[in-house]
C-alpha cells in the first residue's frame, strides 16, 4: 500500500467507520439517494462485469448486482477492512450470488482489464494521488468500458456541512501532528468541475461529463440529532475529532451555535437540507 494512503486507511478503518455505523440510518439513505440517480443515468447492462469502488458496507455493490443480473457479477473494492468485512456478512445473509469483496488500495490495484462498467459512490476523493487510482481503474476497464461516480460538490452548495465548519472555525484550527489519522484529502478534493475532468483526462478517459445533481437529505431525526450528527462527520466532525476530550468545555456551546445555525432545516419528520453532488461518467476509448 502506498504510504500517502496509510493514514486515509487507518482512519476509515477504526473511528470513520464507527462512526459510519452510528450514523447509518442517515448515511445510507442520504448518499443512496445521489447513487441511485447515477446508476438511473448511466446505469450496468445485464451481464456486465462491474467495479464498485470504495464499496463501504456494500450497498451499491447489491444494487449494481441487481442491475446486471445473475449473467453478470459486481466486485466491490474498499480499503477498509471493517468495511469489507460488514460488506461480505450482508451479501452472504441477502444470498447474493453474483457478488465479491476484495480489500484493497485502489491507488496501487493492479487488476487484469476484464471489467465494463465501474461505478463509485462517495469513494474517489480520498486518493493522496487521484490520477494514480483513476488510472487503475481505466486500466481495469475493457476498451469502451464506463465510469460512473458520485462526489461532493462544493461546500457552499452544501450548507448543512458548511455551517457546521464555519461555528467549529470560530473556536479551532485545524490541529497539527495530533497522532490520530485523518481521512485523507477529504470529502470535498473533487468539488471542481475542471480539476477533476483533467484528472480523467491526464488517467486516459474521454467522453468526460459532470452533471450537477442537487437532492435533499436527512441529517437528523430532529435538531439535536442533526447537531450531533454534524458534530461526528464531516469537516466539523474531523476538526472536534482530532481536538477530542482536550476542547470538551466549549463542545455544549459550539452545539448551541451549530443548533442556531441550522435550525430552519427543521421539519415536522425531521431535519433535511438540499446536498449537491457532481453525477460524473467518463468513458474508455473504443479501440
Amino acid at each position: 500500500m502506498a504510504p500517502d494512503n496509510v493514514e486515509a486507511t487507518e482512519a476509515w478503518s477504526g473511528p470513520l467507520f464507527d462512526l459510519f455505523v452510528k450514523y447509518r440510518n442517515l448515511t445510507g439513505a442520504a448518499l443512496g439517494a445521489h447513487g441511485e440517480k447515477a446508476m438511473q443515468g448511466n446505469p450496468p447492462r445485464a451481464g456486465e462485469r462491474v467495479l464498485d469502488l470504495g464499496c463501504g458496507f456494500g450497498e451499491t455493490t447489491l444494487r449494481l448486482a441487481e442491475l446486471v443480473g445473475e449473467e453478470g457479477s459486481v466486485l466491490g473494492v474498499d480499503v477498509s477492512e471493517p468495511f469489507v468485512v460488514a460488506a461480505r456478512e450482508e451479501a452472504e445473509e441477502a444470498g447474493a450470488g453474483n457478488v465479491e469483496y476484495l480489500l484493497a488500495d485502489v491507488q496501487t490495484l493492479q487488476l487484469p482489464q476484464e471489467f465494463n462498467y465501474a461505478f463509485s459512490r462517495m469513494g474517489l476523493m480520498f486518493f493522496a494521488n487521484p490520477v494514480a487510482a483513476l488510472r487503475n481503474i481505466r486500466q481495469a476497464l475493457k476498451p469502451g468500458g464506463r465510469l460512473t461516480a458520485v462526489v461532493w460538490r462544493r461546500k457552499l452548495d452544501n450548507d448543512w456541512v458548511n455551517r457546521a465548519e464555519e461555528v467549529v472555525a470560530e473556536y479551532l484550527e485545524h490541529p497539527e501532528e495530533t497522532g490520530e489519522p485523518t481521512c485523507g484529502p477529504g470529502p470535498f478534493s473533487m468539488a471542481d468541475a475542471d480539476t477533476v475532468s483533467e484528472q480523467l483526462k491526464i488517467a486516459g478517459f474521454e467522453e468526460i461529463s459532470l452533471r450537477r445533481c442537487d437532492l435533499p437529505i436527512k441529517v437528523g431525526d430532529d435538531l439535536d440529532h442533526a447537531v450531533e450528527f454534524g458534530m461526528a462527520l464531516g469537516p466539523a466532525g474531523e476538526v472536534l475529532r482530532l481536538w477530542g476530550d482536550r476542547v470538551d468545555e466549549i463542545r455544549p456551546e459550539i452545539a448551541a451555535k451549530i443548533r442556531a445555525a441550522i435550525a430552519e432545516f427543521e421539519q415536522p419528520d425531521g431535519v433535511f437540507a438540499q446536498a449537491s453532488t457532481w453525477l460524473i461518467t467518463a468513458q474508455v476509448p473504443d479501440e
